[in-house]
């Protein structure tokens, strides 16, 4: 029986010798990073997905991903031409309609380990509402912009706060729907209302909603 053995040179111009085994961990390392992983996203449920009553594609619907709202979906690449994107959640995985989910702007990887450990953000009817809940809308100026974000964790400033004012800051727990006056300053941070109360919310604890 015919034994085979490779071995690793390195060919220059003026010699051929076998590496190092400093030179092939770095060779090793090389490569590794040039291998292209597909990028893998964060994103929440804002509605119920039966793919059996509702998918668009009878015959492929086998092959889609059911959600309830609120369920933390793990995303990989990019959307297809038909506007649908690969993930998984619950132990399962298939196609995810876009049009049905909101990408979870987690830069944080701590926080998106802790998002994907709870695996749920508790998104109920008000989250659905379309009805804006601002204890004083005459105080807000024309100019400035209101978007409606829900709480991805529980913040309570005391706690938590990066910042030694921490009294200015509003508290919130996961699920809250917070309208954010404005843009984000500086130290990432909203000027938020929720039920009447203002302060500053960290920007990492929220998602964007749609007013719809």
């Amino acid at each position: 029986m015919e034994t085979r053995l490779e071995l690793d040179v390195l060919i220059y111009p003026d010699e051929v010798r076998f590496p190092t085994p400093q030179e092939l961990a770095e060779w090793e390392l090389e490569t590794a990073s040039q291998v292209s992983l597909p990028t893998v996203r964060l994103f929440v449920a804002l509605y119920p997905y039966n793919p059996a009553a509702m998918s668009p594609n009878y015959e492929t619907a086998a092959e889609e991903l059911p959600f309830v709202p609120g369920q933390i979906i793990k995303v990989f690449g990019d959307k297809d031409s038909d506007g649908f994107y690969h993930g998984e959640s619950g132990g399962l995985s298939g196609y995810v309609p876009s049009n049905m989910v909101a990408e979870v702007p987690v830069d944080d990887e701590y926080l998106k380990h802790l998002l994907m450990q709870q695996g749920f953000i508790p998104v109920d009817q008000t989250v659905m509402s379309s009805t804006p809940d601002l204890s004083d809308v005459a105080s807000i100026p024309d100019d400035v912009v209101v978007r409606r974000m829900v709480a991805l964790f529980d913040y309570d400033p005391w706690e938590s706060s990066p910042n030694m004012d921490s009294e200015v800051e509003l508290g919130f727990r996961s699920g809250d729907v917070i309208y954010v006056l404005g843009d984000m300053d500086q130290d990432g941070f909203y000027f938020g209302d929720l039920h009447g109360r203002r302060g500053l919310v960290p920007s990492n604890y929220l998602q964007s909603l749609p007013w719809n």
